[in-house]
């Protein structure tokens, strides 16, 4: 871990933090227009005009989910062909044209249609944001950089409750479609404003065009011995002369990300290191809704009401402390995740999350029971939802993404993250599609006992399965995952 501590050392570089910066807006929009926070306030004016059902309902919300599975899965193979900075583009104006659909609907099928077209916007975006900020940025700054989206989504989750607060003084008609589609102005502007972007040194590289590639990492770097230092690593991993000094090269076929074996490689004949690497993200992608935060944030309004908030302003003012939480946690993690590392984070992140879904569970199950409303079950039910998104937050939703995009190769790096955005996407809507019906059989208390049931098993995984990554260059994660240091990194996490 010698290399990691020198890494420490390096400050933050102010051009790489703004170039994942803007690449991260693309969260705030997804957060804003397509994700929980503006939906779970307009779902209640939604009901009012079309009077559509529950299971309708559940429809709405989940479908962006299963379009954004489409959109990730094709993300990566994507953003290897035309690279990570046109695939931000590309999700920004998909993003706009959704806002406009659903912005527009005379009807439920068109609004329907508008959030399929979103979600596969969300699919592109939810996979290159991270991977564009873990491979523009260093070693020591990967965490605090990568996590960036997530603070986008927290941000655009916020003022999404604002904008439900705002908007619903509108007559009825107008409120939710400007909620939804006023998104559609920001994607705009973004999209144009990503055309002003470096692209992706590692990516240049595996693309043969090492002159721009260097000329990139001089900016992205603090000094040209970091910049030579990184350029070093990179061409050894995709087997070209450190010293080469032509502008275009040839990359052999087996390191470059063209091949067709890349999903092969993934997916049905992985090495045993992929293999761990696939088990590792897609595990951590699994859990961070199997746990039931898609419960939590986008029906938090029904949790309340279930609590005893009955009026309508109250609601989404409930709502938005949710957002107010999610935001301060998320944003203290992006400044420590580089310091504690990412297996403490989420160990200390879960521990919390099983708390308080076991509180809540307990204070609603008291509430369903009671035969009168019961005051200290009210509050402590909004105490534990509070506490389950600071502990979220705080660790397994932004360590989730940034473990992700960091543990894969160069050559599978995008299509790894597809994969594990695709299986993020179907816990989120399998969760935000079935709560209601899950509630209704085994009570809504009996569903975040389940929740609570499995962040346990959650817990186990993370300390049995995920390594330590902090302070690892990208081409350090063959070695960490690799069966010959598969022993010591057993005897560090135990330590750890």
């Amino acid at each position: 871990m010698e290399n990691g501590d020198e890494n420490m050392k390096i400050k933050l570089n102010k051009y790489a933090c703004a170039c994942a910066v803007v690449g991260s807006l693309i969260s705030i929009i997804f957060g804003y227009g397509n994700d929980t926070g503006v939906m779970s306030g307009a779902m209640i004016f939604i009901r009012e005009e079309f009077t559509v059902k529950e299971a309708q309902l559940q429809v709405l919300a989940g479908i962006l989910n299963l379009c954004a599975l489409v959109g990730s899965l094709c993300a990566g193979r994507t953003s290897d062909y035309i690279g990570r900075r046109y695939t931000i583009v590309m999700a920004s104006v998909i993003f706009m044209f959704g806002s406009i659909l659903m912005g527009y609907a005379p009807n439920y099928g068109v609004l329907i249609a508008g959030r399929c077209t979103a979600g596969v916007g969300v699919g592109f975006a939810l996979m290159i944001a991270p991977v564009y900020a873990a491979e523009i940025s260093s070693a020591n700054t990967r965490g605090l950089l990568s996590s960036l989206p997530e603070i986008g989504i927290s941000v655009g989750i916020l003022l999404g409750y604002i904008s439900n607060t705002f908007f619903a003084n509108l007559r009825l008609e107008l409120g939710w479609r400007m909620m939804l589609g006023i998104a559609a102005i920001p994607s705009f502007f973004l999209a144009l404003g990503t055309l002003k972007m470096p692209e992706s040194p590692r990516w240049l590289i595996m693309k043969g065009r090492v002159g721009e590639a260097k000329k990139i990492l001089e900016k992205v770097c603090n000094s040209s011995e970091e910049a030579k230092e990184r350029f070093k690593d990179i061409s050894k991993y995709v087997g070209i002369d450190e010293n080469c000094n032509e502008d275009i090269v040839v990359i052999p076929k087996n390191k470059s990300d063209q091949g067709k074996g890349v999903w092969k490689e993934l997916l049905f004949r992985p090495t045993p290191t992929v293999r761990r690497m696939l088990i590792a993200g897609v595990g951590v992608h699994f859990f961070e809704h199997a746990t039931g935060t898609e419960a939590v944030i986008l029906y938090g309004p029904r949790i309340f009401r279930s609590a005893g908030v009955t009026a309508r302003k109250k609601l989404l003012l409930a709502t938005v402390g949710i957002g107010l939480t999610k935001l301060t946690f998320i944003t203290i993690s992006t400044f420590v995740i580089d310091k504690v590392g990412r297996r403490k984070l989420l160990l200390f992140s879960i521990t919390g999350m099983t708390v308080a879904l076991t509180g809540l569970a307990t204070c609603l199950t008291v509430v369903e029971r009671a035969d009168k409303k019961l005051l200290w079950a009210l509050v402590m039910s909004l105490i534990f939802v509070y506490m389950f998104i600071m502990f979220f937050n705080i660790g397994l939703c932004p360590v989730c993404w940034v473990y992700s995009a960091e543990i894969f190769p160069s050559k599978l790096r995008a299509s790894g993250a597809s994969v594990n955005v695709g299986v993020n996407r179907v816990m989120n809507a399998t969760v935000s599609m079935t709560f209601l019906s899950l509630s209704s059989s085994i009570t809504i208390g009996g569903a975040f006992y389940l929740f609570a049931g499995v962040a346990v098993m959650a817990w186990f995984f993370v300390y049995f399965c995920l390594p330590e990554t902090k302070g690892r260059s990208l081409e350090e994660m063959e070695e960490l995952f690799s069966k010959s240091t598969a022993t010591s990194n057993n005897v560090e996490l135990v330590n750890s």
